[in-house]
């Protein structure tokens, strides 16, 4: 058997989109490469339990998002719609780079379980263990273990946006604490939120792949009697209020959140917003201020930044 190689070359800050742009289109395995990650790579080895040394050698300084087919009839449409959907990113305020879509065949070769030594388990966090389904490991007693199939759509909880929401749901939540996921993905958050106390957690995302997805993993890690998943958009589908709201999503739609984000959060409440590239920190935190909230926090890591906020809180800036 046959697969295809659709290879697309972008930046960065596009990475998510494009993972999500290709697992919509039915894509079954996918392969990351950003020499960004290298560079974070350096500088935190210890973090790191595998790397291709070819990713050393690249010549494109842009990301470069391999998503891998099953031949089929309507294989040249959905190559097609990836194309135009590549070309749309701008829209939502990001940088699509080259934004090159290409193709190519490769011998099936077990290449499933070729990608899987991308995948090892994974300290993202002071107490949070990524770890992927099949690979054995010996937990410390103040850990908290996720298994996660990354062959499943969208992310393995290791990029630096998921890593800097981690940490921080580690230093807010509180036992008995109700917390909102918005944007959930995976669900590797609502997950991280109830192994860590949370005893009420609403995920919610807007794509059902996503629900699906994320229903299933919190089935897998034993959180299903304290965690719900909804589908909606942002908090349309939630009442009530939070301990701690979390979004990994983008600068653009944390700006729309933060208009009425005070109505679901409890007074001594935290957001939690990550997704956010390095050039928009100012205008983001400048929407959550202008919105009645004063950030406590300001995280960076790579490219990305995560900012903590709170209800009307001053700071000693």
């Amino acid at each position: 058997m046959k697969w295809i190689e659709v290879q697309i070359k972008t930046t960065t800050e596009a990475v998510e989109t494009v993972t999500n742009i290709l697992y919509e289109s039915g894509a079954e395995g996918l392969v990351i490469e950003d020499p960004n990650d290298i560079t974070l790579f350096k500088s935190d080895e210890g973090q790191w339990d595998y790397i291709d040394p070819s990713l050393m050698e690249s010549d494109f300084e842009g990301a470069i998002v391999k998503g891998y087919f099953e031949e089929s009839e309507d294989l040249i449409d959905k190559i097609e719609l990836i194309k135009q959907n590549i070309e749309k990113i701008p829209s939502y305020n990001l940088d699509k780079g080259l934004g090159e879509v290409t193709t190519s065949e490769i011998e099936e070769q077990d290449w499933s379980e070729t990608w899987r030594k991308y995948y090892k388990p994974k300290k993202i966090g002071e107490k949070v263990v990524i770890k992927p389904t099949w690979e054995p490991y010996e937990k410390a007693d103040d850990e908290v273990i996720i298994e996660l199939d990354p062959g499943m759509a969208f992310g393995t909880g290791t990029h630096e946006t998921t890593m800097m929401c981690v940490r921080e749901l580690e230093k807010y939540i509180h036992q008995f604490d109700t917390v909102f996921d918005v944007g959930c993905g995976t669900g590797i958050l609502a997950i991280a939120a109830a192994k860590l106390g949370a005893v009420n957690t609403i995920a919610i995302d807007l794509d059902e792949d996503s629900v699906k997805v994320a229903s299933q993993n919190i089935k897998k890690n034993g959180v299903a009697n304290t965690v719900q998943v909804k589908h909606g958009n942002l908090l349309d589908v939630v009442d009530g209020r939070a301990n701690v709201v979390v979004a990994n999503i983008i600068a653009d739609v944390i700006k729309i959140l933060a208009k009425d984000i005070k109505r679901f959060m409890e007074d001594d409440g935290v957001f939690i917003a990550s997704g956010i590239i390095l050039d928009k920190i100012r205008e983001v935190r400048e929407s959550l201020e202008d919105n009645g909230l004063k950030v406590i926090e300001e995280i960076k890591l790579g490219e990305w930044a995560c900012l903590v906020s709170k209800i009307g809180v001053s700071t000693d800036e």
